[in-house]
């Protein structure tokens, strides 16, 4: 197996953990973070690190879905993925579970579940959390 080229490197850095900040080094991302209500937060404005995952997995996924799509020669039409990315607490700590659904209107259930499963298949988020975290795909 050979070393993978690196293609791009992302760079934020966190300052105050949950009550902080995320910054990317190009300043396009700048978010304050807070922990939310149901979590013991004190409801104030701003995201966390949970909406972060599930903006960047929806992301990817979308992308690797329509690499697979061309790849199989499907138009899978104006599809949307949206990512749930829940915070669990269990016997053994806490984790993240998520959840993928497919949107797409102009494609019949089976081929959207097939696409779904085969993005799963490719998508770097979803190889780095294989047998790490439990992920649910459903299409809406």
């Amino acid at each position: 197996m050979t070393t993978p080229t690196p293609l791009y490197t992302a760079n934020a850095t966190s300052k105050g953990g949950r009550g902080g900040n995320v910054k990317s080094d190009d300043g396009l991302i700048d978010l304050n973070l807070t922990t939310p209500r149901s979590m013991g937060g004190d409801g104030a404005v701003g995201s966390n690190p949970e909406q972060l995952f599930a903006a960047g997995y929806s992301a990817c996924f979308a992308g690797a879905l329509g690499v697979v799509a061309r790849m199989e020669k499907i138009n899978p039409g104006a599809f949307t993925i949206s990512a749930a990315v829940t915070f669990n607490k269990g016997d053994d700590g806490y984790s993240i579970s998520t959840k993928l659904t497919g949107t797409f209107p102009d494609l019949e259930k089976s081929k959207a579940e097939a696409l779904m499963q085969a993005a799963h298949q490719v998508c770097p988020y979803s190889k780095a959390t294989r047998g790490n975290m439990a992920v649910e795909l459903s299409v809406a």
